[in-house]
C-alpha cells in the first residue's frame, strides 16, 4: 500500500503550489493564503514551516505536508 508521501509526490511532485495544496486541503488557494497569513494557529504554523520561496513563487514541501497529514493535524 503506497504511503501518503508517495501518493502526494506522484500527484504533485516534490514541491506543491497553493493550488495543489488547496485541492488537498479542500480550500481555495485564496482562502488558504488568508488562513496561512494568520500564523496564530498550530495548523498555520505547521503548514508555514513547510513553505519554501523560489523567487517570487511560494511552494510547499510535499514530504512535510504528507507528514502533517499522517499526524492528523487538522484545522
Amino acid at each position: 500500500m503506497p504511503t501518503t508521501q508517495e501518493i502526494l509526490t506522484e500527484h504533485c511532485g516534490i514541491l506543491m503550489t497553493y493550488e495543489q495544496l488547496g485541492k488537498i486541503m479542500h480550500r481555495s488557494p485564496e482562502a488558504l493564503r488568508i488562513t496561512l497569513s494568520d500564523n496564530r494557529t498550530d495548523w498555520a504554523r505547521s503548514i508555514n514551516a513547510a513553505k519554501l520561496k523560489w523567487g517570487r513563487r511560494v511552494l510547499f514541501r510535499t514530504a512535510d505536508i504528507a507528514k502533517l497529514i499522517d499526524q492528523g493535524l487538522n484545522d
